[in-house]
């Protein structure tokens, strides 16, 4: 390693090393890899060779000490081929990375603003071309990479999530020409690999932080094993198709309901390429069911896992529950439970105890207004995919059993759900164990809206300035984006933001992620006393792509170091992004994750962490799908705790679960409405969120910028308060996403208005950031006209003062 690394990167590299191949999925294989030590001679094609990618745009970046591409992975004891492709390669993606940046400056000098919003984090189609390349050879290696971000989704056109016509042609060519062929996938979200029957060999590497080039030579030569597998359906494009809308401007349908990703597929009876829970390994595994036990409502099933190949290995078990169609439709099976086996050497064994309690996986009925389990069987089904499972256990549910009595408060979404059902055959379980549920063993929970909420003795003595500055964030008294743009001095550079200097408090400091922790590179410290990044505010992945005049514009309005001020630097590790961590499956390297972040957050002084985000997989165009988990919520949320419980290891460090909720696409995020049922909201969006919250106790939680059936999430008292802080139990803070300069953000013509600091407050919100002096006089305003009262403002204030109390410690 670099022996210019400090210890502590060093350190943290080192741990993420033993885990990363557990994030890689290998899709398909036909013995050929891994490669034995002697091959040293290996041809290397695609984009992905020197473009290597870390990890997603915007919030996304980390910028960690150094970063190698592939070919320099590969370069340290291996001799590569393919110099002249590669180099021609160059200078092909150079020319088309300016003639994109050139259109986007173009359409941006007739629509300013718009062309901004529009080049904030845009994603150039991988370009066609015409290389020579030689199409025969011993071992070929085709690496793939895609890029996405915050501020643009994805689309289904050539050189994103379809193939280029040129990358067709020349994966099959090398598939058929040379002796050993690998297609190598480093991306944040799934291609649409139909057309390639001929690639035996495909592995989906995924963007792994800053090792992800060492983790993919390990594998290739069997230093290391893929023993990851999908947490999203990997298909066609044709497939995809649900009733649902996406990437509409001002309202969003989520007409699907409930039948989110293999939910849909499955019940749809769509015969999908790569199906959710899917992977293989260099070896292969068999499984025995020993025993099923219930006990109350919590199944146990116990089982044996034998490695049969030849090569060392890891397996994951998943459960999965059908439930009764007695009063609800329901999908054919949701995921319930899974486990990972140690590491498996050739012939070894491993016990795993899988288990689920049967009331955690209610259905919502929205008439009953109540969490229940329907009268009927339940099918409790055992295997290492979605579409590879038996039945393993019936359990029977003599009448319907209210498991949580609560009431409907997300409105109405203005249609009614799309409805599928499977036509697979009916299945024979007579060999499968059967138990009756002991209705007695569950007791009813009902739902009281009507929590109290603390309001500090030292709050209620504060003037009203400093109650209204607690929740506002450290704004800058000029107002505009000073702060945004990187105007405001910090305690830490390239922190995302920080509260105000109130009475004799820190500030409690905040800085991005999801992929580990985003700070300044390289800053500097002004005569203000505070730290500046060299690069502004914003990522420079966010603002390469805009006009020059206003690139140039906003390095004119950053500050400027003093003459002869010293350059400092502070470095970060860039961890797997957050759809890669679920692959893996592993709550342990969930758990070191956060371990990492933490001891980070700790060393630099940052206090809450902007992450884990933990929003669905609803379509796979999304543009920040790489920074979310998964199209299932439980996965979803069993990650995020993992990662919750490694951060908070350290002292003074905490999580900031996002976007609360609903928040799937990027396409005018600030003013669209995701209308979705009640029902669907409840075990789709919302229930990753309760798991994460129930398991873990995050100390804060950021609302999404979309609103919910036409109400701003942020602003939704019944979101915030009713089922956030009375049926989740949730006692942290919530803070806003980052709002700012609403009107540059919108579109013509928008439906929706942008949201007020006064009516997040009210809804119990604790701090709308990163705040402006706009900010604090709406609040001002709002308690002189009795909009909003005293009481509501300092029981916000309370809870951001009490933690900002906290840190002092």
């Amino acid at each position: 390693m670099d022996t210019d690394f400090n210890e502590y990167e060093q350190e943290h590299i080192q741990n993420l090393d033993q885990y990363l191949s557990e994030c890689m999925v290998l899709l398909r294989k036909n013995g050929d890899f891994p490669l034995n030590s002697n091959e040293k001679q290996v041809y290397l094609f695609g984009n992905g060779i020197r473009n290597t990618i870390k990890g997603g745009t915007g919030s996304g970046e980390v910028n960690s000490h150094s970063f190698i591409i592939i070919e320099e992975a590969f370069i340290k004891g291996v001799e590569i081929l393919s110099k002249e492709y590669l180099d021609s390669y160059n200078k092909v993606y150079e020319k088309a990375k300016k003639d994109f940046k050139k259109k986007l400056q173009h359409e941006s000098f007739f629509h300013p603003i718009q062309g901004i919003i529009k080049s904030m984090g845009a994603v150039m189609p991988e370009p066609e071309y015409n290389i020579p390349y030689n199409k025969e050879g011993d071992i070929a290696i085709y690496v793939l990479s895609r890029i996405s971000g915050e501020g643009s989704d994805r689309q289904f056109v050539k050189g994103d999530v379809l193939l280029t016509e040129t990358e067709k042609n020349t994966i099959t060519t090398l598939a058929n020409g040379y002796k050993k062929f690998m297609l190598v996938l480093n991306t944040g979200g799934p291609v649409d690999l139909s057309g390639l029957e001929e690639v035996k060999n495909i592995l989906l590497l995924s963007q792994l932080g800053v090792n992800t080039s060492k983790a993919l030579v390990d594998v290739i030569y069997g230093k290391k094993y893929p023993s990851g597998k999908l947490a999203t359906t990997w298909t066609k494009q044709e497939d995809y198709q649900t009733p649902g809308d996406f990437g509409n401007s001002n309202d969003t349908n989520y007409n699907e309901g409930i039948y989110v990703g293999y939910r849909y597929f499955d019940s749809a009876d769509i015969d999908v390429m790569f199906p959710f829970g899917f992977g293989l390994g260099y070896t292969d595994f068999n499984y025995d069911l020993t025993s099923v036990e219930l006990n109350g409502d919590i199944i146990t099933i116990n089982t044996k896992v034998k490695n049969i190949g030849n090569y060392q290995g890891k397996e994951v078990l998943e459960v999965y529950l059908s439930k009764p169609h007695t009063t609800l439709d329901e999908p054919y099976q949701i995921l319930v439970a899974f486990a990972k086996t140690k590491q498996l050497d050739a012939g070894e064994e491993d016990n795993l105890s899988l288990r689920f309690k049967l009331s955690d996986f209610a259905s919502y009925d929205q008439n009953e207004e109540a969490y229940i389990l329907d009268e009927g069987a339940y099918i409790v089904r055992l295997g290492n995919s979605s579409r590879n499972t038996k039945p393993c256990a019936e359990i029977q549910v003599q009448e319907k059993i209210i498991v949580r009595k609560v009431q409907n408060k997300l409105g109405n979404s203005g249609f009614i759900d799309s409805t599928f059902e499977s036509k697979k055959k009916d299945e024979d379980l007579s060999n499968v164990s059967k138990f009756t549920l002991d209705k007695n063993c569950i007791k009813k929970e009902d739902i009281s809206y009507n929590k109290s909420f603390n309001i500090s003795e030292e709050v209620k003595s504060l003037t009203t300035e400093d109650k209204v500055k607690l929740v506002v964030g450290a704004f800058n008294p000029k107002g505009g984006m000073t702060g945004f743009l990187g105007g405001t001095p910090m305690a830490v550079a390239g922190a995302a933001g920080e509260t105000a200097k109130v009475a004799d408090l820190k500030p409690i400091v905040m800085a991005d992620g999801p992929a580990g922790l985003r700070l300044a590179k390289d800053y500097y410290v002004n005569k203000d006393g505070g730290a500046h990044s060299t690069e502004g505010g914003l990522p420079v992945s966010l603002v390469e792509n805009f006009p020059g005049i206003i690139r140039f514009a906003l390095k004119m309005i950053s500050p400027k170091p003093d003459k002869n001020a010293p350059i400092s630097h502070q470095y970060t590790t860039a961890i797997p992004i957050g759809t890669a961590l679920a692959q893996s499956w592993n709550r342990d390297l969930a758990e070191c994750c956060g371990d990492i972040v933490g001891d980070e957050m700790e060393r630099f002084g940052v206090h809450l962490w902007l992450a884990p985000a933990l929003n669905i997989h609803r379509n796979i165009l999304c543009g920040r799908n790489f920074e979310y988990f998964s199209e299932d919520p439980l996965i979803s949320g069993i990650m995020a705790a993992a990662i919750t419980k490694g951060v908070q290891k350290h002292k003074h460090t905490y999580t900031t679960l996002k976007h609360f909720s609903a928040n799937n696409q990027e396409h005018n995020r600030y003013f669209n409405s995701s209308n979705v049922s009640e029902r669907a909201l409840r075990e789709i969006y919302l229930k990753s969120f309760e798991i994460a919250i129930r398991e873990t106790k995050p100390k804060a939680l950021m609302t999404s910028y979309n609103l919910i059936n036409g109400i701003h999430t942020n602003e939704s008292h019944e979101l915030v308060s009713d089922i956030l802080r009375n049926e989740f139990g949730y006692d942290g803070i919530v803070m806003t996403d980052w709002i700012v300069a609403m009107g540059m953000t919108a579109e013509k013509n928008n439906k929706y208005q942008g949201p007020s600091a006064s009516k997040v407050i009210k809804a119990t919100g604790d701090i709308f950031m990163p705040g402006c002096y706009d900010d604090y006089k709406d609040i001002l305003k709002a308690l002189e006209n009795g909009t909003l009262t005293m009481e509501e403002l300092e029981t916000s204030a309370t809870r951001i003062y009490e933690l900002a109390k906290e840190i002092k410690t």
